[in-house]
């Protein structure tokens, strides 16, 4: 991404202060309850080829220290201009250097291990990813579903994404493992439909639960 184009940079929130601190809490009751399905206030304009939820979630969280790495369907898009334009953001190319990173598809995030997981004097400076996804609930009759425990879980969540497939979840999983064993270094991970946002620390245990065909709600 280079050049700003404003040509199609839509409104950002309505009330700056009130609605990115409002999506802010949103976010941190998000990571504090792992798989919680949280929705959001969209007290804003949405750009072309933006996932709204994605949108305003970033709105929240970026401001002119952050940077930003964009996945390639994203990179020259509205959507691209209008956080660019309206956080002050700078867009870095390589995903280890990045505080925050879109990703509009699973097949266009990078490995986990490629983002930035911090360091054990400061984890806090590890990379957040935001997954676009969609279909979030947390129907225990679906094939295939996430089971979650750990800090902010009582005894386990449930989570299925009917965007992504069995063969997507069991890759990410694999991969979600060896970025847990990290602790307390590692990236979190933010998913988000068209209005609601799960996150997914990096403290949190995942496994795959497959449900049969005839146990389906």
């Amino acid at each position: 991404m280079n050049k700003l184009d404003l040509s199609q940079v839509v409104a950002g929130f309505t009330d700056v202060a009130r609605d990115s601190q409002a999506v802010f809490r949103q976010a941190l009751h998000a990571l504090s309850h792992p798989g919680l399905i949280v929705p959001l206030a969209l007290d804003c304009a949405i750009p072309e080829h933006a996932n709204p939820g994605s949108a305003v979630l970033l709105l929240a969280l970026l401001d002119a220290d952050s940077r930003l790495w964009l996945s390639p369907s994203l990179s020259h898009s509205a959507a691209a201009n209008w956080i660019v334009f309206h956080s002050n953001c700078s867009i870095v190319q390589n995903p280890g250097d990045a505080d925050f990173a879109w990703v509009a598809h699973l097949s266009e995030l990078p490995a986990l291990q490629d983002f930035d997981p911090g360091t054990d004097e400061y984890p806090d400076q590890s990379t957040t990813i935001i997954l676009d996804v969609s279909g979030l609930n947390t129907e225990t009759g679906t094939q295939t579903a996430l089971t979650l425990r750990g800090p902010g879980i009582e005894h386990s969540q449930q989570l299925h994404i009917e965007s992504l497939s069995a063969r997507q979840i069991a890759d990410l999983i694999a991969q979600w493992k060896l970025n847990h064993s990290q602790f307390p270094k590692g990236v979190d991970i933010f998913m988000t439909d068209s209005s609601h946002l799960v996150g997914l620390p990096r403290t949190t245990d995942i496994e795959i639960t497959k449900y049969e065909q005839d146990q389906r709600a």
